[in-house]
Formats: C-alpha cells, sequence, structure tokens
C-alpha cells in the first residue's frame, strides 16, 4: 500500500474540515470545543501512517467522534467546571405569538433548540444519536468509537432517539408545559424544596450562562437547593422563547433585565434549565419589560 503524499492528506483534511467542525459542534454544542478537536484530529493525522488508512474521509469522522465523546465524558465528570456550552446566538421573542420578523429568527434557531434536547442525553447516546441521525455514520463505525458491537450501537442511538422525540414533543409550550413551569416558579419563590424536588427530573441539568463563564450544575437535590437564585431581585416577568425554547425573562424593579430561563419539559419535570444572567448578553436583548 502507498503512503499518502503529506500534500493530498492536508487536501483531504480542508476538504473534510467543515463537516467535521460540524459534526464536533453537534456532539459538543460549543463552537470553540469544536475547534480544538477538529484540530486535535489534525495533529492525530499528521503523525499517522497514512498507508495504513484507506478511507481518510472515514477515519477523520471516527477520530473526531472519539474526541468529542472522551470530552464529552470527562465534562460528566466534572460538570461543576464551565465549558463553553453556551446559547452562541441568543434569540429572545415574545411567547406570545411571533412576529414575521421572529420568525425568521426562531426558524435560524431550530438547531439550537435540539441542542438543548441533545444535552439531556448520555454521552453515547448523544454520539451515536448526532453521528447516525444527522450524518449517516454506520452502526458499525459508530461501534468502533463506543466500544461496541454494531448491533448494541443501533440500540443506543434508539434509545436516543426516543428519548429526543419525547423531549420534542413535550418542550413546546403546551398546557402541561406551562404548568410544570408555573409549579417551579412557585416553588422557587416560595422557598419549597419538597414542591421543587417534585417538578424536577431527578438528572435535571442547570447550565448558568454568566459573565465569567457557563457554569453546570447536575441533579435535583443540587438544583433545588440553589433554586432562590430565581427570586431575589425579580420585580416583573414574561413568557419567553429563548433560541425557540419555552422560558421567561425577568427585570429588577429599576427596569434592568435580571435574567432568561429556558426550560425543556419531559414526562412533566423539567429536564434542563438553561439560564443567562450574563448582563452583555441581557443587554442585547431588545424585549420590553412587561406593563
Amino acid at each position: 500500500m502507498t503512503e499518502h503524499p503529506f500534500g493530498l492528506v492536508a487536501e483531504t483534511f480542508e476538504a473534510q474540515r467543515d463537516r467535521l467542525r460540524t459534526v464536533a459542534y453537534r456532539v459538543l454544542g460549543s463552537h470553540a470545543d469544536a475547534e480544538d478537536v477538529v484540530q486535535e484530529a489534525w495533529l492525530r493525522l499528521i503523525r499517522q501512517d497514512t498507508a495504513a488508512i484507506d478511507n481518510l474521509a472515514g477515519w477523520l469522522t471516527t477520530v473526531v467522534g472519539r474526541i468529542s465523546l472522551d470530552l464529552l465524558r470527562s465534562r460528566q465528570a466534572r460538570p461543576e467546571t464551565g465549558y463553553g456550552q453556551e446559547f452562541p446566538r441568543f434569540v429572545v421573542t415574545p411567547n406570545d405569538g411571533p412576529t414575521p420578523d421572529e420568525q425568521v429568527a426562531l426558524a435560524d434557531s431550530v438547531g439550537l433548540a435540539l441542542l438543548v434536547v441533545l444535552d439531556t442525553l448520555t454521552p453515547s447516546e448523544r454520539l451515536a444519536f448526532v453521528l447516525h441521525d444527522m450524518f449517516a455514520v454506520s452502526f458499525a463505525e459508530i461501534g468502533q468509537i463506543l466500544g461496541k458491537s454494531a448491533d448494541a450501537s443501533k440500540m443506543i442511538a434508539s434509545r436516543a432517539r426516543r428519548k429526543v422525540q419525547a423531549t420534542e414533543r413535550r418542550a413546546g409550550p403546551g398546557r402541561e408545559h406551562h404548568e410544570v413551569v408555573q409549579a417551579f416558579r412557585a416553588a422557587a419563590l416560595t422557598g419549597d424544596f419538597e414542591a421543587l424536588l417534585r417538578v424536577l427530573d431527578p438528572q435535571v441539568k442547570l447550565t448558568v450562562d454568566t459573565a465569567d463563564g457557563v457554569v453546570v450544575t447536575l441533579g435535583a437535590t443540587a438544583v433545588a437547593s440553589g433554586a432562590r437564585m430565581f427570586s431575589g431581585e425579580v420585580a416583573r416577568q414574561r413568557p419567553v422563547l429563548v433560541n425557540g425554547i419555552p422560558g421567561h425573562m425577568s427585570w429588577r424593579a429599576d427596569g434592568t433585565p435580571l435574567s432568561v430561563i429556558a426550560f425543556t419539559v419531559t414526562d412533566d419535570r423539567i429536564a434542563a434549565l438553561h439560564i443567562v444572567i450574563n448582563p452583555a448578553k441581557l443587554a442585547s436583548i431588545r424585549l420590553p419589560e412587561p406593563a
């Protein structure tokens, strides 16, 4: 087998760069992390004996998948650390029927809403779902990344798909969703710990986007314990959509924005919360406070 010339290797990599970046972003939900993953894949490629690689594009997809999976697992092991998972485009609109301009903004944010849903999956589920359902990677190749058989990988992807479909069905601003969010807000405002636990999924994930970075908290007990942060300086609130995800926005008494919260509800419980308290992002929102 003849080794590929370096120029051909570099040309193939550059031709695949955008696709690899998209794969990594869908798996990780962070543009910065996706860039790092693709760069690491390139470094591994140039250290590789390319004579042993029959399909450079497939090899690169596998490597990007493995690096992304390792990063997902490291996040899970250290959930308290910020890792840049934030809404890369921050679209907030009233949750009372969008205008034509708002419809365009929401259409652009559909992919971002899906990222919130994917965030409820395990690392293996997320990788299998993204690679197979979004990029048509075979279960045999996915199995090589996960260290499992093709059949086992198919089962993992199927389980992830059911979770995604269930979350998408329940994530809309229907009556059940509204009732769960209202119950959470009432419990948070009164400090009712037991009531908070009843509306939070045991594995709920709280992501807080602050001026200093992103902080992640896992588990209903930990999230409920910190729920008083929702009540503090809140003077006014209104329902909103955050990148297509139902939530609400809060203002202080002086009219300055306090926070934006997006909820993902599954099986009548809150599975994920994403809170933005970053002043720079809040200041960019052109949404009037309620009268």
